[in-house]
């Protein structure tokens, strides 16, 4: 069975010019990032492919433009998901 992995994203646009990796991890840790993000009332989107791909970013560091209308999609779904709140 393959380990729980969690990507932290966070999108400045005063500051970056895309969003930035700002948590990563697997297994206990992967667990933690989404309970705090739970806890913050922060969405979670399940996507394993793309936490793959994210997972390959550096911590602190802007996502590939490569990488860009992946995200946005997520981006987009929580922007819809908060929205009805």
């Amino acid at each position: 069975m393959k380990k729980k992995e969690a990507v932290a994203l966070k999108y400045n646009q005063e500051k970056n010019k895309a969003p930035t990796v700002t948590a990563k991890g697997k297994g206990k840790t992967a667990q933690k990032i989404i309970e705090l993000a739970k806890l913050n009332d922060i969405p979670v989107k399940k996507d394993e492919d793309l936490v793959e791909l994210l997972s390959k970013v550096e911590l602190d560091k802007e996502i590939p433009a490569e990488m860009y209308k992946a995200v946005a999609e997520v981006f987009s779904f929580i922007y819809n998901i908060t929205k009805k709140s």
